[in-house]
């Protein structure tokens, strides 16, 4: 998959399937499937690391996981995170950011926010690299937010996050992400907007959707926003295979005589 061949999804209408990765073991399940693109987000924090917000994940970090999900998905369109700050600084060290997570061999980053961004996503359009913005409820700004809170309910809150949309196709972004935003709203945006639209807690008038892996496998089981259908009852599968384990080994019958050498 190629940011032309989801140009082209988006122009037949056909919708567009994001899931959100950070192994190399899921993402060469993934590959196997018909899900369109990988996002590797900075949601590893809390999903892969324990964190209470994306905020503690840094660059590095980020290119680990990426450059893992780019060797286990070849055949995917795969978007890196750009974490809290790594774009807010110089640009010199923006772009040395933008570099380290391209050359894991990403084929666009993902950047939240517009205001006082737009300098940045004209100079990494202009220098060959696929934008994908972020608005409505951006994680990143968790602690200006005053928590995961819906975004746009209000009239003035909903002109913003339609400029901010708008900014995004001015300045050559490619596809934006719309959190946590009214469907109406998202409606609204998606009718007018000439790049890819991804929703998540939008509504489904977006090109497409985009979901945790995790979230929609169901675990851990104890994360269940209103946005999250889950597909799968993973986390009781898991115990259920582990508890079998333990009950084999404690019985003595694993391993057996053919898994033995």
């Amino acid at each position: 998959m190629n940011i032309n061949q989801l140009i082209d999804l988006k122009q037949k209408g056909e919708k567009i399937a994001m899931v959100t990765c950070y192994d190399h073991a899921s993402a060469s399940i993934i590959n196997k499937t018909q899900v369109d693109m990988i996002l590797v987000g900075d949601s590893a924090a809390m999903v892969m690391h324990g964190e209470s917000s994306t905020l503690p994940i840094t660059t590095e970090t980020m290119a680990l996981h990426t450059a893992s999900v780019v060797k286990g998905a070849p055949d995917k369109f795969i978007v890196a995170d750009m974490p809290f700050m790594s774009f807010r600084k110089s640009l010199d060290s923006n772009m040395s950011a933008v570099e380290t997570l391209m050359k894991t061999g990403a084929h666009a980053i993902k950047l939240e926010g517009v205001a006082g961004n737009e300098d940045l996503i004209k100079h990494v359009v202009q220098s060959g690299v696929p934008v994908m913005g972020h608005v409505g409820l951006t994680p990143q700004s968790i602690n200006q937010f005053g928590g995961f809170k819906v975004q746009g309910r209000e009239q003035a809150a909903q002109n913003k996050i339609i400029e901010q949309v708008q900014t995004l196709s001015d300045l050559g972004a490619f596809a934006v992400v719309l959190e946590c935003v009214p469907a109406a709203l998202t409606e609204a945006i998606a009718k007018s907007c000439d790049i890819i639209t991804i929703g998540i807690g939008a509504g489904n008038s977006t090109d497409g959707q985009v979901l945790v892996m995790h979230d929609l496998l169901g675990y851990p089981s104890d994360f269940s926003p209103k946005f999250v259908r889950k597909y799968l009852d993973t986390e009781r599968m898991f115990k259920s295979a582990f508890n079998a384990y333990v009950n084999d080994v404690k019985g003595k019958k694993f391993p057996n005589k053919e898994e033995s050498y």
